[in-house]
Parts: structure tokens; C-alpha cells; sequence
């Protein structure tokens, strides 16, 4: 059927200009409408009416007509492939030219291009058909220009009575990139992000009756950072050491986004504090020993080392100091200070140059707590009966050995480590080394580092202490600088007039904390080694508890906050090595220590133990309250009679126990647990929810 698509001002005119053009009337015609006329505003965005128009066939009329058409087929044919073989592509005017190349319209259906659109080299063609008007819809990235105006609909229809233009813009990007310095000034990092440049290109599309515009797109990477960028950026930096060339080189020549540490400084190197090399056995070795078959052997003691006068205990090494650092900008970066042991020598000991000599025959005693290093030898006294109300209490700045027992009511303290061959009944064990028990410990309190226990007490204390004295100096310094402060006659008295007025109002808490600290120190005169704790404890009532006339400094409360600042550090520091505890079994008994507590033999019943070290029961444990700092391992815990007994342990810490009877409680951390039923095998520890898993 023939067909035509027509267009003008309105609906009606269209209709009327496709009748001219098909010689018809509306009777013979199918109409169908492509686009309705809009008038727009002033004229501005009107669009034009667009119909199709076919045209149906009278078969009477064709009938007649079939041989006056078949006549002119022949001519018609010839005159179609001459127009095709002279028929040459002519451009759409662009804008700017002052003609407009308008091909007439070819009413023969026979062509090729009649009623297409193409693209070739970048130009709009079209040949216009009075049976079909091309069409062109425009992609995103690509704009079509309309006698110089830009189409602003998707689709449009082309004509070849106007001039066409495609224009599409090229993107570009810069290349991104910055220097940044460390705030330690130990590295400068480039960051570089390259810039691009998209070029776009309409490619050749075949004639169609509607073809769609869309750009072709060649990616091209243009890092235009230079050599030069980046040292004048150092240079304003000032940096002036520790070029990396070969990063640098890399960023000038990266395709991708990347962070490149252009300069590095120098860190300082680490020295080394002094140190004592010690040239003698001063290790014991691990208690009681266990046989193959499981079973103690209580004949078998520790060995323990010894030395004789004149022989060579240790050499003292002094610091091995850093190697100083630079930033990036040529500054020194000094090492970390080094500091050298602070040696205290006690019985026995002399120093010569760097070299510790035994004076006098006895056991190497070694203690380190940081860079404090105490050396002494420890006599041994040993008693061969038992003792009691007979012998006396024993005391002795050595170890002590006892053949016999340790009856009701004894006591027995020793500087170094304490060993018992029998039971010890209803008495009292104090050792600062080790404490060692083949017989039974019977209502008895045993204690093996207490001067480590009390050291941790007293270091707790000196925390909470140098916090308040810490906002007291602070206090005191701005009063200081306010103008009634100066013009009083506080300046002349010192400042205990308002020390006191500020511990009675706005340091309530602080007398109490002091006072605490000074009695803990007049009950342990005589576990205290060290005079510095005796010393604070003096200068905390002179300053703060003692209502003394005398003059007090602000300088004085800042000495004595450092020399607490110093000690509480000390105090914090693990000691090395640490006490032990070592028996058979106990009942009724307190056992603390601040290592390890081994008991070897039936167990414990109804016994208080604090270990600061590891817990390890082999026999059964049964009643009282267990404590391990470093974990608990016990072989059976419980009775069948559901005797109350607790195993407790810190948060990140386990409890092992091979037997658990029904009614024990295990409390790891702040949580506790209370078996109702035997269980076997068990380990217990936190899980990462904080709830207490057992296994």
C-alpha cells in the first residue's frame, strides 16, 4: 500500500498537504497521527502536526488502471537507475555556512535513501520522502544543532530544508595530587590521582529511517605532575633529607591513584640500659621432685647454690647509648635515654670497679625490679629440733632450715627462704624468698614475698596518691597567679594556710588516702628494704596529716610528687625472680604468696590461698577459697557432701580441673558459676561475649 508522512502547521493542514500529495481524498486514506501541533509560547517550543497517511487500494480501479502502469514500468525503471548512478551524498548544511544544499523530494519508493538518515565523518545526511521522514534521536553526551539552535527533544525529525550540526564535547580531568608531612616529620607522602582526557567521536552509522546518535569515547591517561611540581612543594615544606627518587620517579609515572612516601627521615636507634651479668648459679631448682610412677619424694630437696669469699658474683655493664635519628627537615631526633642499673649490695657483697665480690661464703641472692638490682648472700641458720616455747621464735636475715616442727604458736621470719622438715601446727611462716614444707601445714598462716605483696599495696596507694598531688600542684600554681594570691601574706608564710583550707574543701579524699599509706609503712618496718618508702611516708605527714608551723613551698610538693611519681613506677615493675610456696598439704591453713603455689601431696581442706603467680594443687581440694592470679590447675575439687568451696581467677585467665563435685563455685572475673552436677575434665575461662564457657 502506499503510504506518506506529512507535516504542517496543525493536524488538518498536514492532512490536507499528504492528500495533495497521494491525489486522493479522505475516503481512500487510513490517517494516523505521529506527533500533535503545539503552539509554544511566542512561538518559542511550538511543534508542527505529523500524520501518516495510506492510502487504500480500489481493486475496481487498479484493475482498470494495470495496463496503462504496466506501459510505464519500463520507462519508469530506466529513469530510476539513472538518477541512482548520478546520485551523489550531499551534506545537511552546517551552521555558519550561508547555503543550504535542499535536495528536491523523490516521490519514487524505489530508492535506497528516500526517507533516511545517515552519519558519515562526523556529518548528518538525510534525504527527505514524501512517504517517510527520517528521524534522529540523540544520546546522552552529544548535542544536534538546528539551523544554529540547539535541538532540545530526544528525537526529532530531520529535514533536508534545514542545516544540521553534531557537536560533542571532549572531558578532561587535571591530575590531583598533594604532599603531606607526618607530624613527627618522618615522612612525606605524595598522593597522585591522574588526570584523563575522553575523547569522543560519532562514528559512521548506515542510512536508516531512524538512527540513534551515540558517541564513541577513547580514554587517554594524562599524568601531567612534574619533577619540578614536587620539589618546589618539598621546598616550601622545608625538607631538606631523606629523598626517595625512585618513589618519586614511580608517581610522575602512575596510571592509577596511589600514595607514594617520597621522603623518609632517620628514626633514632635504640641503646641498650646497663645490665649485670651475673657469673654464678643463683637458680634453685623446682621443689619437692615427682617420681615416674606419680608418687613425691620427699628426701629429694631443692639444691641450692652457694658461693666462697673472694669469688666473682656478677660484672655491672654500663648503658650502650642510641644513635641519634633526623626528620625530614634535618632536625636531630635524640634516642631514648638509657640508664644504668642503680645497684644495691647487701650482706656479704663488695663491689670492685664494675665487678660484684662475694666477702664471705653463703647463697647468692639476686633480686631485680627494673633497673634496681639487689645483690646479697644469705647465711644459712639451721635448727635441728623443733620450734617451740624451748627455742623461741626465729628471726634470721638468711634462710632458715628447720629439722623438727614448728609448734603452736611459733613464729618463724627469714630474709631469704624457709624450709620445714615436718608438720607446721597452729603457726606462723613469713619469708621474703621461698617457703618449703615436707609436712603437713595445720591451722597455720604462711606467707613467701610478703615485702613483694607489700610493695604492690603501697604502689597502689602512691597511684591514687600522685593523682591528687598531681591536681594539687596544679591548683596551687593558678592560685598562684592570680593577683590576691600575690598581695597576700601568703607569699611570705609559705603556702600551708591554704594547703589546708584547699584538703579541707575541695580534697576531702586525699588525708584519708596519705594516712593509709603511712600506717601500712609503720606496720612493715621490717619487711621494707628500701628507705624511699619509709621517706614519702615521713614527707605525707609533714606536708598534709601534722599541723606543723613551718613553711611549706610549692617546690617542696612538687619534690615530693615526682619522688611519688618515680616510686609508684618502681612499685608497678614485675620483680625478678619471684617467691614460691611449696608444701605437702594444708588444712585450716592461709597460704599467700606472690609467685607460684605448688602443693604437692593429699591437698587442701577448708584453706585460704592467694597466689600471684600460678595455683597448682595435685591432690584434692575441698572447702575454703582458692585464688590464681595466673590460672588455676587442680586434680579434684569438692566433696560428695557439697562442701562450699571457690576457685576464682582474673578475667584473662583459666581453670583447670580434672574432678568438680556438685556445689563448687568458679568466678573468673566478676562472674560466677555453681555446678549442680560432677563433671569431668572441665577447663573454664571467658568467652568474647564475657560470659563464663566450659569445656
Amino acid at each position: 500500500m502506499e503510504s506518506i508522512v506529512a507535516k504542517g502547521k496543525d493536524i488538518r493542514e498536514a492532512i490536507a498537504i499528504g492528500l495533495n500529495l497521494l491525489e486522493t481524498t479522505k475516503d481512500h486514506v487510513a490517517i494516523e497521527i505521529i506527533q500533535n501541533e503545539t503552539k509554544g509560547f511566542l512561538g518559542i517550543g511550538s511543534k508542527e502536526g505529523i500524520v501518516k497517511l495510506t492510502k487504500v487500494k480500489n481493486e475496481k480501479l487498479e484493475q482498470s488502471k494495470v495496463n496503462e502502469l504496466n506501459e510505464s514500468v519500463i520507462d519508469e525503471m530506466e529513469l530510476i537507475a539513472d538518477n541512482v548512478s548520478n546520485q551523489k551524498e550531499t551534506p545537511v548544511e552546517k551552521l555558519g555556512e550561508t547555503e543550504s544544499v535542499i535536495q528536491e523530494p523523490q516521490m519514487n519508493p524505489a530508492s535506497s535513501y528516500d526517507g533516511k538518515v545517515w552519519v558519515k565523518d562526523g556529518h548528518l545526511y538525510c534525504k527527505s520522502s514524501p512517504t517517510h521522514f527520517p528521524m534522529v534521536t540523540v544520546q546522552p553526551g552529544i548535542s544536534l544543532y538546528k539551523n544554529g539552535l540547539r535541538v532540545k527533544d530526544t528525537t526529532t525529525i530531520i529535514s533536508e530544508q534545514d542545516s544540521y550540526e553534531i557537536r560533542v564535547e571532549d572531558e578532561v580531568k587535571d591530575t590531583k595530587w598533594s604532599v603531606s608531612m607526618d607530624n613527627h616529620r618522618l615522612k612525606v607522602v605524595l598522593e597522585v590521582e591522574p588526570g584523563f582526557k575522553i575523547t569522543k567521536k560519532v562514528p559512521d552509522i548506515g542510512a536508516n529511517h531512524h538512527i540513534e546518535l551515540i558517541a564513541e569515547e577513547v580514554k587517554e591517561i594524562q599524568n601531567t605532575l612534574s619533577y619540578e611540581d614536587v620539589l618546589f612543594k618539598l621546598e616550601t615544606l622545608n625538607v631538606r633529607h631523606g629523598f626517595n627518587h625512585t618513589e618519586i620517579s614511580k608517581a610522575l609515572e602512575a596510571v592509577e591513584p596511589g600514595t607514594f612516601e617520597i621522603v623518609t627521615g632517620i628514626l633514632p636507634k635504640p641503646g641498650k640500659d646497663g645490665w649485670v651479668e651475673i657469673k654464678v648459679a643463683i637458680e634453685t631448682t623446682e621443689g619437692l621432685q615427682e617420681k615416674e610412677d606419680g608418687s613425691v619424694d620427699f628426701r629429694e630437696i631443692k639444691t641450692i647454690p652457694s658461693v666462697e669469699r673472694g669469688q666473682l658474683l656478677a660484672v655491672v655493664h654500663p648503658p650502650i647509648p642510641g644513635q641519634i635519628g633526623y626528620t625530614v627537615t634535618n632536625e636531630p631526633l635524640p634516642a631514648k635515654q638509657v640508664h644504668p642499673v642503680v645497684l644495691r649490695t647487701g650482706n656479704g657483697v663488695m663491689v670492685v670497679d664494675d665487678k660484684v665480690v662475694a666477702t664471705e661464703s653463703g647463697r647468692p641472692f639476686l633480686e631485680k625490679r627494673g633497673q634496681l638490682v639487689k645483690i646479697s648472700l644469705m647465711q644459712k641458720l639451721t635448727h635441728l629440733g623443733d620450734v617451740d616455747l624451748a627455742s623461741g621464735n626465729l628471726r634470721f636475715s638468711g634462710d632458715i632450715e628447720i629439722v623438727g616442727e614448728v609448734k603452736h604458736g611459733m613464729m618463724v621470719e627469714a630474709e631469704g627462704d624457709i624450709m620445714v622438715h615436718k608438720a607446721v601446727d597452729h603457726a606462723t611462716l613469713n619469708a621474703s624468698g621461698a617457703v618449703i614444707g615436707y609436712g603437713t601445714i595445720i591451722g597455720s598462716e604462711i606467707s613467701a614475698g610478703k615485702n613483694n605483696m607489700l610493695v604492690a599495696e603501697l604502689g597502689h596507694l602512691l597511684g591514687i596518691i600522685e593523682q591528687h598531688m598531681t591536681n594539687i600542684v596544679e591548683v596551687i600554681g593558678q592560685l598562684s597567679q592570680s593577683a590576691a594570691f600575690k598581695s597576700s601574706d601568703l607569699t611570705r608564710a609559705g603556702i600551708q594556710p591554704l594547703l589546708k583550707i584547699l584538703l579541707e574543701r575541695k580534697f576531702k579524699n586525699f588525708p584519708p588516702i596519705a594516712k593509709k599509706y603511712v600506717d601500712v609503712v609503720n606496720r612493715s618496718e621490717g619487711y621494707l628494704q628500701d628507705d624511699e618508702w619509709r621517706e614519702i611516708a615521713v614527707l605525707l605527714n609533714k606536708l598534709f596529716l601534722s599541723l606543723t608551723n613551718q613553711i611549706t613551698s610549692l617546690e617542696s610538693i612538687k619534690l615530693l610528687s615526682r619522688k611519688v611519681k618515680d616510686l609508684h613506677e618502681l612499685s608497678k615493675t614485675p620483680v625478678e625472680p619471684d617467691s614460691y610456696i611449696t608444701i605437702s598439704s594444708s588444712v585450716n591453713s592461709k597460704l599467700y604468696c606472690s609467685g607460684n603455689i605448688l602443693i604437692l601431696g593429699n591437698g587442701c581442706i577448708n584453706t585460704k590461698i592467694h597466689a600471684g603467680g600460678t595455683l597448682k594443687i595435685y591432690g584434692v581440694l575441698r572447702g575454703g577459697e582458692v585464688y590464681g592470679r595466673l590460672g588455676v590447675d587442680i586434680n579434684e575439687v569438692g566433696a560428695e557432701s557439697g562442701t562450699s568451696t571457690l576457685i576464682a581467677v582474673p578475667e584473662d585467665q583459666k581453670i583447670v580441673m580434672k574432678k568438680v563435685m556438685e556445689g563448687c563455685t568458679i568466678k573468673i572475673g566478676h562472674r560466677k558459676y555453681t555446678f549442680t552436677e560432677a563433671r569431668y575434665h572441665v577447663t573454664a575461662y571467658l568467652n568474647d561475649n564475657g560470659t563464663i564457657e566450659i569445656q
